[in-house]
């Protein structure tokens, strides 16, 4: 471990002691930092990510905050093959695995390569508008397709070509089993343990006396179709519009 990104999420009362507490300890370690420009200004150490394809010279990701912080970091890195480790500065943290009392021992074992990885399903999506594809995106939780308007939204699902049914609700929410205790949680889907082969297809304040979530092999296709809806559809992936 030569070259660690730091990506922090700077509004967190507690960032600006813990970055420069990294910076002091990387640097006895010989760790080099990779900082994106807002960390960069607290710690004073490093060099700037301008851009998000300079990630791609780092050994590892250290992401300073919360799951929001943790899942900025997956979307900078663009599918990049680089471990992301999430320090917890924030109250929840359920992605992040270690807290700043922590931080001395986690970059010993860094640098002693003395750690374990864990691999994360991700969902490419893909939204098309008559035959057209309009945007590509990665999701490490979850995407969603819901209407923009107080009315309800009509949405037809299909798993490998094979059509399923309609559904009228609010919106239709895919989770991988990381995002498995997010968002699907709420709308009553199952927990999943990370390693588990599969994504979550879970609703939105359906309008039905009888609706029950899907699980579904994660190496399915999911097509989602907006067959009626009044106003705008919002899609999102990871919280992100």
């Amino acid at each position: 471990m030569k070259r660690l990104g730091v990506i922090a999420n700077c509004l967190k009362p507690d960032a600006p002691v813990v970055l420069k507490k990294l910076a002091v300890k990387a640097r006895k370690l010989g760790i080099e930092l990779v900082a994106d420009e807002a960390s960069l200004c607290l710690i004073k150490q490093g060099r700037s990510i301008r851009a998000s394809p300079r990630l791609g010279d780092v050994d590892a990701v250290m992401a300073l905050g919360g799951d929001g912080t943790m899942l900025r970091a997956v979307r900078m890195l663009k599918g990049r093959d680089i471990p992301v480790i999430g320090l917890n500065l924030g109250a929840l943290g359920f992605l992040t695995s270690v807290v700043e009392s922590e931080l001395d021992r986690v970059l010993k074992c860094l640098v002693s390569e003395e750690y374990v990885t864990s691999t994360r399903a991700m969902i490419d999506a893909v939204v098309e508008r008559k035959g057209r594809t309009v945007v590509k995106l990665r999701a490490l939780n979850d995407v969603v397709v819901s209407g923009s308007s107080k009315r309800v939204i009509v949405l037809g699902l299909a798993i490998d070509g094979d059509k399923v049914t309609s559904y009228v609700c609010d919106g239709l929410i895919v989770s991988t089993p990381t995002g498995s205790t997010g968002h699907s949680l709420s709308a009553g889907g199952p927990i999943l343990t990370p390693e588990t082969p599969a994504f979550v297809i879970s609703l939105i304040c359906p309008h039905t006396l009888s609706s029950r979530p899907l699980v579904v092999p994660d190496r399915s296709r999911i097509d989602v179709y907006v067959e009626d809806v009044s106003g705008k559809v919002l899609f999102s992936a990871d919280g992100q519009l």
